[in-house]
Order: C-alpha cells, then sequence, then structure tokens
C-alpha cells in the first residue's frame, strides 16, 4: 500500500459529520448487543472506519444493524417505562430488554429526576432488579420488584414532595392525554408512527391508555 506523504490526504479520511459510528463508538457499544461475540471486535479493527459508517460491506451492514437495535431499544425503554413513585423516594417500574441497556434507562431517570430518588427497575427478561442509588451506583439482584422497593423503603423518612404527588401511572397519563387531546386536530397516523404496535408489547404499555386514544370505534366518527 502506498505511503502517503505529508501533505497528502487520505481519500478514505471520514469528514464533517458522517453517519454511522466511529470504531470507539462500535467497541464501547456494540458489547450491549445479546448477540455479540469477542470476534466482532477483531473483525471491526481491521475495517476502515469510512466502510464501516456507510455499511460498505455485509459485515459493516450487520455491524450497524446490531448498534441500531441496541439505541432502538434503549430509547423506546426510556420513552415507554412507566414509573411510579413512593413517598420515599423509591423511583421503580418493569423493563422487557432483549439487549443490556438497563444501565442507560437508569442513568437517564436519575438524570431527570435528581438525587433525592433511589431508582429501581425490574427486567421481566432476566427476571433481576436493577438498583441505582442517589450517587449513580447500579447493583442488580435477583428479587422481585416490589419486594425490594418494601426493603429500600423501610430506612427512608417520608419525602413530604414526593407525599404529595402519589398518583399511579395510569392516573397521570389519562389525565395528560385527556388534557392534551383535540379531536380536531386527531392524526390516526401519526400517533401510529409515534407509538408503533410493537410498543404495546412493552410492560408500560400494555393496556396503557394510549390505545384508547388511537383506536377510535367507527361510531366516534359518525
Amino acid at each position: 500500500m502506498k505511503k502517503l506523504s505529508k501533505n497528502e490526504k487520505d481519500p478514505m479520511e471520514v469528514l464533517g459529520c458522517a453517519r454511522g459510528h466511529t470504531h470507539e463508538e462500535l467497541i464501547q457499544n456494540l458489547p450491549r448487543h445479546k448477540d455479540f461475540s469477542p470476534v466482532l471486535i477483531r473483525q471491526i479493527k481491521r475495517i476502515p472506519e469510512v466502510v464501516l459508517r456507510n455499511s460498505g460491506t455485509p459485515l459493516a451492514k450487520k455491524i450497524n444493524r446490531m448498534m441500531r437495535e441496541v439505541s432502538t431499544e434503549s430509547y423506546r425503554a426510556i420513552q415507554f417505562t412507566r414509573t411510579e413513585i413512593n413517598n420515599r423516594g423509591v423511583l421503580y417500574g418493569v423493563v422487557l430488554l432483549k439487549h443490556r441497556v438497563i444501565d442507560l434507562v437508569l442513568k437517564y431517570l436519575h438524570k431527570r429526576f435528581g438525587s433525592l430518588c433511589i431508582i429501581c427497575l425490574y427486567d421481566e427478561g432476566t427476571h433481576k432488579t436493577a438498583i441505582m442509588n442517589e450517587k449513580g451506583k447500579i447493583r442488580v439482584i435477583e428479587s422481585p420488584l416490589m419486594k425490594i422497593v418494601q426493603i429500600l423503603s423501610e430506612d427512608r423518612p417520608i419525602i413530604p414532595y414526593f407525599d404529595d404527588i402519589q398518583f399511579s401511572g395510569e392516573e397521570i397519563f389519562e389525565t395528560l392525554y385527556t388534557s392534551q387531546f383535540i379531536s380536531e386536530r386527531e392524526n390516526k397516523n401519526y400517533f401510529k408512527k409515534m407509538i408503533p404496535d410493537k410498543c404495546f408489547e412493552l410492560p408500560g404499555m400494555r393496556g396503557g391508555v394510549e390505545k384508547g386514544f388511537r383506536n377510535k370505534k367507527i361510531n366516534d366518527f359518525l
């Protein structure tokens, strides 16, 4: 392979905001995928970054698909996980994950709700509960969610702020959709695009109030 002189530019160099992922991003995040194998890392290191970014080979396509599946699952878990919080500042919910992204969901909730809460997420896939404390440290316990919530709550004082907002997740979202729904601006196709059918398989969405706003009966239009 011809070596470039000092003033020559590499024609394969990725410039600007190219799509895809860098070698570093792939090495860091691909192990989250359920089908990950250490062999993939060795293969990634031998493929030029521009080929990986643009799915230039069948292997690059596979790798980008795996990355997309990981990011989609973490995004949907963040978007559609329904949580509740008790008056002791224990925030809890249920997820169903195929990939290793529960830490990303915990970090999002920790950032959103501040350092006053302990966060518990039960994964129906692994039957384990992941716990993040106020300092952001994570531990995983093989135990039912509500048992852990009860144990964690016993030694914590009642927090007045949380004591004033004791509503179920269903009540909160029922109020949200009722207050925001405008029948004249109803767009079922857009609603379906934003909440695909497969999202209703997630724990927080099974039988959720969203179905009532998306699935109208024929009489509603007569």
